[in-house]
């Protein structure tokens, strides 16, 4: 599903227009950014909750030469799907 197909499921469901539901999506996209760039955690009760992870630095290899690389230390976005949602995905 992409963003379009979302929108449309989203005005379908909550008896919104298409433009009201695609201010709604992206007023929560913004928010959650937000939210997450200052570190906090988004918990949707029965979703899942988004969170900023730290991965350290480490070492890699370049796979066309073989070279050791350094890889930076950075923050990544993670999602933990909630009981409600990983059982309806598994029924």
């Amino acid at each position: 599903m992409n963003k379009a197909e979302l929108i449309d499921a989203i005005a379908s469901e909550s008896k919104l227009t298409k433009a009201d539901a695609g201010r709604a999506l992206d007023a929560f996209v913004n928010a959650t950014t937000k939210a997450l760039k200052k570190g906090d955690r988004v918990a949707l009760v029965g979703f899942g909750s988004f969170s900023v992870a730290k991965r350290a630095a480490r070492t890699g290899r370049n796979p066309q030469t073989g070279k050791a690389i350094k890889i930076a230390a950075k923050k990544v976005a993670k999602f933990k799907a909630g009981a409600e949602l990983k059982k309806a995905v598994n029924k």
